[in-house]
């Protein structure tokens, strides 16, 4: 409804009576919101939960909201008990709210089939097939996924009054958002080139929509961005290098959402008054950026965020449902296998690659990075990297380690760097205006594609004489990486078959191979990470890759605490325990740690020899920072 309007669109139906609106609650980002509600945010942070919490609010006073998920590992289908679709879908028990999630393979062969039709009914077999086969490479779902993405933001959603966007994690969400300026730069003046996706039609009718996509993001009355933190120094930290990202896109209507935040009942708890300092220690040292941008805070709940109950009461001010109380330590017999025991598994290869997946905020640049060392500890050779944009390696050792090689697979070097190496390899073939056609269509935003994931083969090899360690990007990140290992693959076989070439190892051979590649899933224990790992299982098992383990972490259960909000958060991780035992064949855990695990010392003490102790006896002996106000419009 639009001023009072009732607007009807094609395919969605209209409601033929509003409901009685309702009082706007405590949190600021939901006062006079804008047409387009944008949260994004590290991994893990909360921002599904936020984001279908606000469009649940909006909707009950009296609004048509979409919420819209571009994450390729969504989890909204869980969280609202509804199978998710590429066209919208009512939600049950939910009037005027629908959802839409943005289906990467979907959307890519909705765009293939608008190129293919754009050649015309006198294109010959022959050069259908060249252009479909130019459409099936990674770079084409990217831009396909912001082709949907920008019709929203253009004239595709016209019946809705909010669009509210659930993003993918940080690294993601800032490459989503960079295409517009990236492709409307390369279109202009550019009558050629862009072959990865085919004719240079198909891709320059979209132009408008480009630019309409990106005025739209810019627009202060039109979209506002939510950025979603923890009180956690690494979340927070992301953060404002994200605001000042998307200050220099020219998206500057940001607020800041601190998700999460904890205050201790009891004030001798040591694991409770331990989880309070350490957040507001992270709040205290919050940049100034951050700082000068409209704050909303919102309370640590005693209940999973599953179901409209849960998510309804998430942005009230009341303390929501809580859970019947449970034990709040491990009895005897339960004490898990940690680090160091994985540790000692992993060194008994001798050599090989270990890929640390999971979903975005789970701890996977801990995880592995701890295992690095532990690897080093035990007499190996490693090379640890990552394939994450938004990762911070070199922050999390904070320090150098004799035998330790850490890289980057960064997306700009490694883009140049191919650029070079095939301008080089055609400098004598071709002439100065050959030449100058081949940078033009090296140009492409696509080009980065194919550029990291050479890098990434060239990483994959080196597990053939020492450890690789590699650190991921965020599931849906990860599986595009993925799929591009896989295309590859597949060209490959093609080529050589047939030919009596000698036997080929492709990237997908070698993490095919339980011999040389073990892949460690890294979850936390509630509902929405566990998932997101076991569906991340089930595509590395129809790929012909078999996850070695699971590792728990930041298990508070396993840390042991009385206070009343962690414990009856407690039940839901013993279910989660319970599930992640049916899931895994090894599972191996981490205890929340009062003392981040950043630096080599605290690294260390995850992989060695002996017990590490969860929570320092000195935590006892420090007091809970008084309680403050929580939720509204802080500045």
């Amino acid at each position: 409804m639009i001023d009072g309007k009732v607007v009807h669109s094609g395919g969605i139906p209209s409601r033929e009576e509003v409901p009685t609106w309702l009082t706007p609650g405590p949190i600021g980002f939901l006062n006079h919101p804008t047409r387009h509600l944008f949260f994004t945010g590290k991994g893990g942070v909360g921002k599904t939960s936020l984001s279908t919490a606000a469009a649940l609010t909006l909707a009950q006073t009296g609004r048509r909201v979409l919420l819209v998920s571009t994450d390729a590992a969504s989890n909204l289908d869980e969280m609202l008990g509804i199978e998710l679709r590429n066209t919208p879908v009512p939600v049950p028990d939910a009037p005027g709210l629908w959802v839409l999630n943005i289906d990467p393979d979907t959307a890519a062969e909705s765009y293939r089939q608008r190129v293919l039709a754009q050649m015309g009914a006198g294109a010959s077999v022959e050069e259908l097939s060249t252009v479909r086969e130019q459409l099936s490479g990674a770079c084409t779902t990217e831009i396909a996924s912001f082709d949907e993405f920008a019709s929203l933001l253009s004239d595709g959603a016209e019946s809705f009054d909010h669009i509210v966007f659930d993003t993918a994690p940080t690294g993601h969400t800032l490459r989503l958002l960079s295409l517009p300026k990236a492709w409307s730069g390369f279109l202009d003046g550019n009558d050629r080139g862009a072959s990865c996706l085919g004719p240079h039609s198909g891709l320059k009718m979209q132009e408008v929509r480009f630019k309409a996509a990106l005025d739209a993001l810019c627009d202060p009355a039109k979209t506002t961005v939510i950025l979603v933190t923890r009180p956690d120094k690494g979340a927070i930290a992301e953060a404002a290098h994200t605001s000042i990202e998307l200050h220099e896109l020219g998206l500057n209507n940001q607020r800041l959402a601190i998700n999460g935040v904890f205050h201790a009942s009891e004030r001798t708890d040591a694991v409770a008054c331990a989880i309070e300092d350490k957040g507001q220690e992270a709040l205290d040292a919050m940049p100034a950026p951050l700082r000068a941008l409209p704050q909303d805070r919102v309370p640590l709940r005693g209940f999973d965020t599953v179901g409209l109950t849960a998510l309804r009461a998430l942005l009230t001010t009341g303390a929501g449902p809580i859970t019947a109380p449970t034990t709040s330590v491990l009895v005897a017999g339960e004490k898990p296998a940690g680090l160091d025991a994985l540790a000692d598994e992993l060194a008994a290869a001798g050599h090989g690659l270990i890929m640390v997946m999971g979903k975005g905020g789970v701890g996977k640049t801990t995880v592995a990075a701890a295992l690095a060392l532990g690897l080093i500890q035990r007499g190996k050779t490693v090379h640890l990297s990552t394939t994450d944009p938004a990762a911070h390696l070199t922050g999390t050792l904070d320090g150098d380690v004799p035998g330790l090689k850490v890289s980057r697979i960064d997306p700009k070097v490694e883009t140049q760097r191919h650029i070079a190496k095939i301008m080089a390899a055609k400098s004598t073939q071709l002439d100065a205006a050959e030449q100058a056609l081949l940078l033009e269509d090296l140009q492409s935003p696509c080009t980065e594609e194919v550029a990291v994931f050479h890098a990434f083969s060239r990483i994959v090899s080196e597990g053939r004489s020492a450890f690789v360690v590699l650190d991921t990007a965020p599931t849906g990140h990860s599986m595009l990486l993925m799929d591009a290992t896989g295309a590859y693959h597949r060209q490959m076989t093609r080529e050589f078959e047939g030919h009596g070439a000698a036997h080929i190892v492709t990237p997908l051979m070698r993490l095919q191979d339980p011999a040389y590649t073990r892949i460690i899933l890294v979850t936390l224990p509630e509902v929405t990470p566990v998932s997101q790992a076991a569906a991340l299982q089930v595509d590395l098992r129809r790929a012909g890759i078999e996850p070695y383990a699971w590792v728990l972490n930041k298990s508070v259960l396993a840390a042991g605490t009385r206070d009343p909000l962690l414990v009856a958060r407690l039940a839901g991780e013993r279910k989660q325990m319970e599930r992640i035992s049916g899931l895994a064949k090894r599972t191996f855990t981490l205890a929340w740690l009062a003392v981040p695990p950043i630096g080599l010392a605290e690294l260390s003490k995850l992989v060695g020899r002996h017990e590490v102790k969860a929570v320092e006896d000195s935590a006892v002996q420090r007091p809970c920072h008084a309680s403050e106000s929580l939720g509204g419009d802080t500045r």
